[in-house]
């Protein structure tokens, strides 16, 4: 996609457009030791591997220690049923406003999200600070507490083509199966898929897989 973005840096890359479809995964703020994400990215800064592939490469091994520290029990369980449907609730909120969802899946310990931005959007970082910042508010309110809930990154990919997104997609719906939570990712709560023709072509493959 040719476009001008918007380049940001902190621990992850990453690059802003104004229009297109993203992958987006957020999670809680003491998921993964401070230590690991900047070991991790250090490794590949160095690679000689084109940009896209090194990204796919750091975004596998990031998710892949998120998996592996994603129990189903802890100090915030995002899948209890109170708080998924917060988080829910939330990203739901800004369909049809800022982007139009395309499908998400919420994790014990992150949430993997798939949108299109819509023309009148806010740009993406104003879009994930609203999401973080009310689904923490309303947390801290149901828990009465006030601590930190999410890490202030997230890693966000812009989808570059249509197998890319079909690929997304497949992945996203069937992070609980990988994780080993469920054997069909049909039996996990709280994954959403938009009904268009498709996310149904993405679930086919999945189920045929």
């Amino acid at each position: 996609m040719d476009a001008i973005g918007t380049f940001t840096r902190r621990n992850l890359p990453h690059l802003y457009y104004p229009q297109g479809t993203y992958f987006i995964t957020y999670r809680l703020h003491d998921s993964l030791p401070v230590g690991l994400v900047k070991e991790l990215t250090k490794k590949y800064e160095n690679s000689t591997e084109a940009p896209s592939i090194r990204e796919k490469r750091i975004f596998k091994k990031y998710d892949e220690l998120l998996d592996k520290g994603c129990p189903l029990e802890g100090a915030i369980n995002l899948t209890s049923s109170e708080i998924a449907k917060l988080n829910q609730r939330v990203i739901h909120q800004y369909d049809g406003k800022d982007y139009s969802l395309l499908c998400y899946c919420i994790m014990p310990n992150h949430i993997h999200l798939v949108f299109t931005l819509l023309e009148e959007n806010r740009g993406i970082s104003k879009i994930m600070k609203s999401i973080k910042g009310i689904s923490a508010r309303e947390y801290n309110k149901m828990k009465g507490t006030s601590g930190i809930i999410w890490q202030d990154e997230s890693y966000d990919r812009l989808v570059r083509d249509e197998n890319e997104l079909f690929n997304v997609i497949k992945y996203v719906i069937n992070n609980p199966v990988k994780a080993n939570f469920v054997s069909n990712w049909r039996m996990w709560k709280w994954t959403f898929v938009a009904q268009n023709s498709f996310c149904a072509a993405a679930i086919a493959e999945v189920e045929t897989g």
